[in-house]
């Protein structure tokens, strides 16, 4: 597969005091573009808490907040396989 970067750029009238927050602001974009990509199904769950330096259980949280079921394009395998994960990360 190949790989492409994607660079969103956009241009906002704002106080210069509201630079203070652009850091936090860049990461929320980022944040919610790669939701957004996992919402649709193009991007893995894995993937998006790569895409974020995150751990899948952080991800979860984001996941959760945002309304987006962990389960809802999974196959009864791939759950199957969540679940033994799971377990296994709980013994």
């Amino acid at each position: 597969m190949s790989k492409t970067q994607v660079e969103i750029q956009f241009t906002l009238p704002i106080d210069e005091t509201l630079l203070l927050h652009k850091t936090d602001a860049e990461l929320k974009a980022k944040e919610a573009f790669v939701l957004e990509l996992l919402r649709q199904g193009d991007i893995s769950a894995g993937r998006a808490a790569q895409l974020l330096n995150i751990s899948r259980w952080d991800l979860s949280e984001l996941m959760s907040t945002a309304g987006i079921s962990p389960f809802a394009e999974l196959t009864a395998e791939e759950l199957a396989t969540e679940v033994e994960n799971a377990l296994r990360v709980l013994r």
